[in-house]
């Protein structure tokens, strides 16, 4: 009988692994159901793995989690971003802090984060199999009895690790786990609107959106896509009011400020800027950092003729165009995954997790890791920051 058992090769199960030791690794069988094992990581970041975010203090890192922030404190105390990029970098990976606080391995290319951890898998003897998707665990007398499509293998300890797929919540309600129904968490808004149509490639450096029925804001960059509105701005919007969106069905209204000014200000700018250059044409000069593409939009909706100069801009007309820019309501109807990289909110209940060894308190000599329990974090590098410490966690309880 082997001593271990990981299911799932993502980024919780493959870190566990690297971490074990030889000692253990050489009794450890990973599962995992795929042909290619970490195919999150390996999408992550464009293709480049946004391996964590470069904030060192537990603290504040636990705020970028929607869910799983009290639990998480501990979890951060013992294994944080800092020991993440020394973890990678002692093995020759690397790695660079951007300017917006990610981090990716110099490489810019997830494979070399992935040849890592397939490395250090390796050389602690960890046997990897692939194609081989687990259908059912049963705890035994001594262990568990793990079942897959070929064949019934016996372990002392199981670490479950698959993600957040319906097959897997299955398993774990069987074992006795409560599950927390998951509802999606990183997505972006469609959005079918005269205002948006036929400009999809336009960015805004910052976009403050909030949903006036929910109470709920976030501020950050933001653009147009063929089908609404995406970007960090709206992501953090979707993390943070997962739960409370999937209860609207994905329609409800969104008030959006495009500019860092207030209504108010926004006039006093434009009346400014009307005094200042009163014989240049409205539509040739665009007053403000976004695209002139969508100042030409905003214009058209505020029924401003193509001939006006500023000096003729009247103030009903700037008042409409400081309205549009700082409190437009744009109506959501429906969601699209952001990119591959899909996430979750929801899975076990936390409270049935020992966040000291990431043991199951159902289970004895059962851990769960990754997107299977319910903790996510907006994008970023934090969800694969909350895997990599969970896995270290459990290979550190593991080797006492």
């Amino acid at each position: 009988m082997r001593k271990i058992a990981i299911i799932g090769g993502g980024a919780a199960g493959f870190f566990t692994a690297a971490n074990l030791g030889k000692v253990l690794g050489n009794q450890t069988v990973l599962f995992e159901q795929s042909s290619a094992p970490l195919q999150k990581v390996r999408v992550s970041g464009g293709g480049r793995c946004n391996v964590t975010h470069a904030c060192f203090d537990p603290k504040e890192l636990v705020e970028f989690y929607p869910r799983g922030k009290k639990e998480l404190l501990s979890v951060f105390h013992k294994f944080q971003p800092g020991d993440t990029m020394e973890w990678f970098e002692s093995r020759k990976v690397p790695l660079k802090i951007e300017d917006d606080n990610r981090i990716f391995p110099i490489s810019d290319n997830s494979m070399s984060i992935i040849e890592c951890l397939m490395a250090e898998a390796k050389k602690n003897q960890v046997e990897i199999r692939l194609n081989e998707n687990v259908q059912k665990i049963t705890p035994t007398e001594i262990g568990f009895l793990v079942q897959s499509k070929s064949g019934s293998y016996e372990f002392e300890k199981v670490i479950f690790t698959p993600g957040s797929s319906v097959k897997s919540m299955e398993i774990l309600k069987n074992l006795g786990h409560k599950i927390v129904k998951p509802v999606p968490s990183l997505f972006t808004f469609n959005i079918k609107d005269q205002r948006l149509k036929d400009l999809m490639g336009i960015s805004f450096e910052w976009a403050e959106i909030s949903i006036p029925e929910l109470k709920m804001e976030a501020e950050g960059p933001m653009l147009i896509t063929h089908w609404g509105l995406s970007g960090p701005g709206i992501l953090r919007l979707s993390a943070w009011g997962a739960l409370e969106l999937h209860k609207l069905n994905y329609e409800f209204e969104i008030k959006i400020n495009f500019i860092q000014k207030d209504k108010d200000e926004c006039l006093a700018f434009l009346n400014e800027f009307k005094s200042e250059h009163p014989k240049k044409s409205v539509y040739k000069i665009n007053p403000f950092s976004f695209p002139k593409r969508f100042w030409l939009r905003i214009l058209e909706i505020s029924k401003v003729p193509v001939d006006l100069n500023y000096s003729n801009l009247n103030k009903n007309q700037i008042m409409q165009i400081s309205i549009e820019l700082t409190k437009g309501i744009y109506k959501v109807k429906g969601k699209s995954t952001f990119k591959d990289e899909f996430v979750t909110a929801g899975g076990v209940d936390l409270r049935e997790i020992n966040f000291k060894t990431m043991e199951s308190k159902v289970l004895p000599n059962f851990y769960l890791a990754g997107e299977i329990l319910n903790i996510d974090a907006i994008t970023g590098g934090f969800n694969f920051q909350a895997c990599w410490s969970e896995g270290f966690l459990i290979s550190e309880a593991l080797k006492v």
